[in-house]
């Protein structure tokens, strides 16, 4: 709850700063973000820890043959917090709290 309060103040303040379009944009994600349910929450969270380990093993297994002299084996994007949110704002009109759930 905590974490949630500081997050709207930051956004709150930032919010006026932004063209009228991103504001539009940042209320629509803060408004789909309040309709995430805790069980559609950790379901993304394990989806992304899911991608990340299959990246990993992707990336030990990609040098199976020598490379030439002089070249890098490719880099594989990381998951980020970025991603994480991108996931929770594409949920949209999904979820629905109660208001037992938002207490």
């Amino acid at each position: 709850a905590e974490i949630v309060k500081r997050l709207n103040g930051i956004c709150a303040q930032v919010l006026p700063y932004l063209s009228q379009e991103h504001q539009q944009q940042v209320l629509g994600a803060i408004e789909r973000a309040k309709q995430v349910t805790a069980p559609e929450l950790n379901s993304i969270i394990r989806q992304q820890l899911q991608a990340h380990q299959l990246s990993q093993l992707q990336a030990l297994a990609l040098p199976l043959t020598p490379l030439p002299v002089g070249l890098q084996p490719p880099s594989l994007p990381a998951v980020s917090a970025g991603t994480g949110l991108l996931s929770l704002s594409a949920l949209g009109s999904q979820a629905h709290l109660s208001k037992e759930d938002k207490n």
